[in-house]
């Protein structure tokens, strides 16, 4: 018997990595014999490098690297068991909670250190690139990341740009004949779970612009940045980024990794399962167990569990979900394979205490739910032996 466990985090409670952890636990106290496949999951966002390095047999590697605001912080990024894919999520080098709230202006704010990272792992041989692109501080298009990968953004005199979106309006000139060697030989896939255009009411400046601390004005002046940046990358790089989906992700990085890397966006739940080989390894499965922190009707539009379930459904492996909590239209998760929810909570339970606990409530759902399947089973076996 093989039971496939992969879920998601709990978010802001309790990584994938540990989730899985405790659902193997219970599944071990009713099944002792049965083989566990623990394949932490993500979504593209927040704890995709550790899930993907957990899966994979991995590693982790920590480099000091530009912040946000021009700072060194230490960011980490991974590398997956084959050991020429990487697997950056740019919020580690330029993301948002590296910066007080006080301190917040995407005027200023760069990628720089997500290309520092890239970089990082371009020296150290990997051709393959998995890069999250959630939770960013910034507003400059990517244009930080390109210049830490050799890429000259250049004014009218010639003189490279400083960071951040508020220099984008005196963009002159693109010029890549001192870009990193290694990025043409490599490949790179965008986790972008959104569809933002890169300008316009839509687009990167006015939908999250605010949120890292821009005013009204300062989004007018981002958004016209920004619109001047996508006219001179089409002119001098030959890309039109300003109206592809997903472009206006963590404040045009998406559009930048397009116009600098010729990456690919992609759901990010889609190119984890390929990363960790989730569809071969729940082919034969017994029982695949997933979950997350919340289910609800939002849950069947990209999200990991989503993505577990249609993965076993193609295959006819039976679904079950542990989630923190069932929320309203979590049902709608059905129609994807889902065959069964359950809640970790065993009664009335606070925020608080659910989430202090997860851990050990986690892993006694997981135990009912292999005693019950396990009952199953045995009743099957009975009515056959009967037969």
């Amino acid at each position: 018997m093989r039971i496939v466990i992969a879920p998601d985090s709990y978010k802001g409670c309790i990584s994938a990595c540990k989730v899985a952890e405790a659902m193997a636990r219970g599944v071990r106290t009713a099944l002792p014999r049965a083989r566990l496949v623990l394949l932490p999951m993500a979504d593209g966002g927040e704890g995709t490098v550790d899930s993907l390095v957990a899966a994979t047999g991995g590693r982790l590697l920590r480099r000091r690297v530009t912040g946000p605001l021009g700072a060194p912080v230490r960011a980490h990024f991974g590398i997956l068991g084959d050991g020429k894919t990487a697997v950056i999520e740019m919020a580690a080098a330029s993301g948002l909670p590296l910066v007080p709230p006080h301190k917040r202006n995407p005027l200023i704010t760069t990628t720089r250190g997500t290309g520092e990272l890239i970089a990082a792992a371009l020296d150290l041989g990997c051709r393959k690139f998995i890069v999250g692109i959630g939770g960013s501080a910034t507003n400059d298009g990517g244009a930080g990341m390109a210049q830490a990968l050799g890429a000259r953004l250049l004014d009218a005199r010639g003189r490279s740009l400083p960071p951040g979106g508020g220099a984008l309006g005196r963009l002159a000139r693109i010029s890549l004949a001192q870009m990193h060697p290694k990025v043409a030989r490599a490949e790179f896939r965008v986790a972008c779970d959104v569809d933002n255009p890169l300008t316009g009411p839509r687009g990167a400046s006015a939908i999250y612009g605010p949120q890292k601390g821009a005013t009204p004005q300062m989004v007018k002046i981002l958004d016209r940045n920004l619109k001047h940046f996508a006219k001179i990358v089409a002119r001098d790089l030959g890309k039109r980024v300003d109206r592809i989906p997903g472009a206006g992700a963590a404040g045009g990085l998406g559009a930048g990794l397009v116009a600098f890397l010729d990456a690919k966006l992609m759901p990010g739940v889609e190119i984890v399962m390929e990363a960790v080989g989730l569809r071969r390894k729940v082919r034969g499965a017994s029982l695949v167990l997933t979950g997350e922190g919340a289910i609800d009707r939002q849950t069947a539009f990209g999200k990991a569990v989503a993505g577990v379930a249609r993965a076993a459904k193609e295959v006819g492996a039976p679904v079950v979900v542990i989630a923190g909590a069932l929320g309203d239209g979590h049902e709608v998760s059905a129609a994807l394979g889902v065959d069964a929810f359950f809640s970790i909570a065993p009664g009335p339970l606070s925020l608080e205490t659910a989430m202090t606990n997860a851990p050990r409530l986690i892993e006694q759902c997981a135990r009912n739910v292999a005693l019950l399947y396990a009952a199953a089973l045995k009743r099957s076996k009975n009515k056959r032996k009967q037969g």
